[in-house]
C-alpha cells in the first residue's frame, strides 16, 4: 500500500511582486509611440506574465497580526533566498562546500574482528555494517535523517535486511579503512575537522554571518524563480502566479507606472478596459467641431463601417490610379520582339 504523503507545510507569509523587467518596458513603449496604436493595458500585463525572462519576482515580508514578520535570508554566494538560517546553511555546505573546505581520504586501521554479515538499507543500498557494530545505530539515523526524514522511522528501519554476500561485507571493511577528513580553508591557521557535524559547527561560528544575511526585500530574476531551492518559496511564487496570471491587476499597477516615465498616456474604452498610448483620445462632435471636407469623410465613412481596416478606408477615400492601357503600336512592337529568334 502507499505511504500517506505528509500535508504540505503552511506558505511562507512573503509579499509576492511581479515587475516588468525595464527594458522589455522601454521596448514596449518605443513600439507604442511608433505606431501610434493604442493596447490593452491587461492583455500587456498578462504577455508580460507568460514568460519568465519577462519579469522578476521581488519578496518582502508581510506583517503579522502582532507585529512581528518571518525572516528573509539571502545567500550572498547566489543570492539564492530562504525562510531558514538552517536551510540556507545547510544549501551552502551542499553547493559552496569547495570554497570553505577540503575533504581528503585517509587511510586507517580496518574494523577488529571477524565478520560474516552486515545490514544493508533496502531502500538506498547504503551498507550500514553488523548490527552489533559500535557505530551502527549512529549510522542507521544518519540515513534516516539525512535521505528519508519524511518516512517513520520504525518503517524506514523495517526495510533494513542482513546480506551475507562476502563482496558485500568486504566493501563495508574497506569502507571502514578509510574516513574523510576536513581541511578549513581561508582561516588565518590550518585546522583539521572529522567530521560533518564539525564542519558545519565551524561554518556557523566562523562564515555565517559573512555570507547569510536578513534582508528586508530579496528580487530574484525570473527564470530562476521558478526553479527556487527552497520548496516553500517556489510554492508560494508559483501560486501567486496562477493567481495573478487571471487577473494581472498588480503587473498592470506597476506597468503603468513604467509607462508614464516614457511620456505615454492611458484611458478606458466603455470606461471599463484601459488602453495604454501616444495620448488619450478627444472625442470628435462634427456638429461643433469646425473640420475640413477630408477629415469629415473619414469620420462618417468609419462611422458608417464599424471594425473598418485601414486599407479598406484608403482604397474608398483615395484609390490608387488605374495603370494606363499600352498604345496598340508599342504592343505590337512587343509582340513581334518577343517572336524574334
Amino acid at each position: 500500500e502507499a505511504e500517506p504523503r505528509e500535508p504540505l507545510a503552511p506558505l511562507p507569509e512573503f509579499a509576492v511582486a511581479f515587475i516588468p523587467e525595464e527594458k522589455g518596458v522601454e521596448q514596449l513603449a518605443r513600439q507604442i509611440k511608433v505606431t501610434g496604436r493604442a493596447y490593452p493595458l491587461f492583455q500587456i500585463a498578462q504577455l508580460v506574465l507568460q514568460k519568465a525572462d519577462r519579469y522578476s519576482v521581488q519578496l518582502t515580508p508581510k506583517k503579522k497580526a502582532d507585529g512581528t514578520t518571518e525572516k528573509l535570508y539571502v545567500c550572498a554566494l547566489d543570492e539564492t533566498p530562504w525562510t531558514s538560517e538552517d536551510e540556507a546553511v545547510s544549501h551552502i555546505l551542499k553547493n559552496h562546500f569547495a570554497t570553505f573546505y577540503q575533504s581528503d581520504r585517509v587511510q586507517i586501521d580496518p574494523p577488529k574482528g571477524v565478520y560474516t554479515f552486515v545490514a544493508q538499507c533496502g531502500l538506498s543500498g547504503v551498507i550500514l555494517g553488523p548490527p552489533n557494530h559500535h557505530d551502527y545505530q549512529n549510522q542507521l539515523r544518519k540515513l534516516h535523517t539525512e535521505k528519508f526524514s519524511r518516512m517513520p522511522f520504525d518503517v524506514f528501519k523495517a526495510r533494513v535486511k542482513i546480506v551475507k554476500d562476502e563482496a558485500v561485507v568486504k566493501k563495508w571493511v574497506e569502507e571502514q579503512s578509510c574516513k574523510t577528513e576536513y581541511t578549513a580553508l581561508n582561516v588565518p591557521e590550518p585546522l583539521k575537522l572529522s567530521t560533518m557535524e564539525e564542519v558545519e559547527k565551524h561554518f556557523r561560528a566562523t562564515h555565517k554571518d559573512s555570507v547569510i544575511k536578513v534582508v528586508e526585500t530579496a528580487t530574484i530574476p525570473g527564470v530562476p524563480s521558478r526553479t527556487l531551492r527552497c520548496s516553500g518559496l517556489q510554492r508560494l511564487i508559483r501560486q501567486e502566479w496562477d493567481h495573478q496570471r487571471h487577473f494581472p491587476l498588480p503587473v498592470a499597477t506597476k506597468l503603468s507606472q513604467q509607462f508614464t516615465q516614457y511620456g505615454l498616456q492611458f484611458f478606458k474604452v466603455n470606461k471599463t478596459v484601459t488602453h495604454v498610448s501616444v495620448a488619450r483620445p478627444n472625442f470628435l462632435d462634427l456638429e461643433v467641431t469646425p473640420v475640413s471636407g477630408g477629415v469629415r469623410s473619414i469620420v462618417e465613412f468609419i462611422n458608417a463601417n464599424p471594425k473598418c481596416t485601414r486599407r479598406k478606408l484608403i482604397e474608398t477615400l483615395a484609390p490608387s490610379p488605374k495603370p494606363a492601357p499600352a498604345e496598340p503600336a508599342a504592343a505590337a512592337g512587343r509582340d513581334l520582339a518577343a517572336l524574334r529568334p
